[in-house]
């Protein structure tokens, strides 16, 4: 399939400023190791996290200067394996450092089968106010396929746990297209996910990486992955689902209800700003891309010893910036404003790429309209392919 990108991916989706900034805080530890995930993890060390914790509280001191604030994410890896009081530390870190807004979304990944009650109430007392939970699917055999160390009922009593503790903003990840899921399965999960009613919902194709080991397992297993057809049957399906419950779809692969939209992730498709910490981590500001240490004790020896984690700095050049907005943009449901991006870039995107979109277009993959180029869902399931015209 050629298909719908991957996405790193999902708080309402107004802002407390104009360009306010958010902040990705990085805890690379898992208890266990997926067989499709290419993300920057390892396995949980319980000597070095609390190293690995205080680096992450230095680095955010020595980067902060003041500026506003509108969101917090913390990813990985799995943060929830953080003790709530390490939470707590680097939450602090983060508002010493910076100006954070009153009301800015902090959100918090968590698997199923970290998630304690007491826990979970801790963290909402700390700060955290929006929770992504990974369920990636409500079929026992497809989690264990994947290598999910929970179970679907497990899933939903972490999900009820996070409600109860009083956390009213609640986002599911899921995957469609895994190995050896038919489209009925696939629906099963979705219909499984829209009866929880969350708030938000990530829903991603699974690609799987060329090395990545459940490729080989699903090989060594005979556990293909359903037809290209299907795969587009699964996504159209998935997302009728989620409208006929009353959820929006405003990006690729992210529903939200109203309001609801995950305002850190925005960032990343309407050309924001934010600051990455801890290892491996991106930031994008004023025009440049650093990207920190990929090794976690390589990451803390440098912060202990004062050097410098930034293993790449670079400033883009102004065509790298709008093909990256363009291409960003673009996932979103309502597209771009044309005359936003001449504006902000001074470049005339109509009369560069117009041909390109027309072709696209007729196609039925793009819909060119009210000074705004937005994909059609049949667009989204070759967003690769289109994309890729602008970078």
């Amino acid at each position: 399939m050629s298909g719908v990108l991957p996405d790193n991916g999902g708080g309402d989706g107004t802002t407390s400023g104009a360009g306010a900034l958010g902040l990705y805080v990085h805890v690379p530890f898992c208890a266990a190791i997926c067989g499709y995930c290419n993300f920057n993890r390892g396995l949980l060390d319980e000597d070095l996290k609390p190293r690995y914790v205080a680096a992450l509280t230095r680095e955010i001191d020595r980067s902060g200067d003041g500026s506003r604030v509108d969101s917090i994410f913390f990813g990985g890896g799995t943060p929830s394996l953080l003790a709530v009081g390490e939470v707590a530390r680097v939450l602090d870190a983060c508002r010493d450092a910076f100006d954070v807004a009153p009301d800015a979304e902090i959100t918090l990944e968590m698997n199923p089968e970290s998630c304690r009650p007491a826990a979970v109430t801790a963290l909402l007392e700390a700060g955290i106010n929006r929770i992504s939970l990974g369920v990636q699917s409500f079929d026992d055999g497809e989690l264990a396929r994947l290598g999910r160390a929970h179970t679907a009922a497990r899933a939903r009593d972490a999900f009820a746990a996070v409600r109860e503790a009083g956390c009213g903003n609640v986002s599911l990840d899921l995957m469609l297209w895994l190995p050896a899921q038919s489209r009925a399965a696939c629906a099963g999960s979705v219909d499984a996910l829209v009866a929880l009613a969350p708030d938000h919902a990530s829903l991603y194709m699974l690609e799987l990486y060329p090395n990545a080991p459940l490729r080989e397992e699903a090989a060594r297993r005979g556990w293909s992955q359903a037809p290209d057809e299907d795969a587009a049957a699964m996504y159209l399906d998935a997302l009728s689902r989620t409208d006929a419950a009353g959820y929006h779809q405003y990006e690729i692969s992210n529903v939200a209800r109203p309001g609801r939209q995950s305002r850190h992730n925005l960032k990343y498709w309407q050309d924001g700003e934010w600051l990455g910490f801890g290892c491996g981590a991106h930031s994008t500001r004023d025009g440049i891309r650093r990207q920190n240490v990929s090794e976690t004790v390589r990451y803390v020896g440098a912060v202990e010893q004062g050097a410098p984690v930034t293993e790449t700095d670079r400033r883009l050049s102004a065509e790298e910036r709008l093909g990256d907005a363009l291409f960003t943009g673009l996932r979103l449901a309502e597209g771009i404003d044309l005359g936003a991006f001449e504006r902000r870039y001074g470049v005339d995107v109509g009369a560069r790429y117009g041909p390109d979109v027309r072709r696209f277009a007729a196609a039925g993959w793009m819909i060119e309209a009210a000074g705004r180029w937005r994909l059609t869902r049949a667009g989204m399931l070759v967003s690769n392919e289109i994309l890729r015209t602008f970078v």
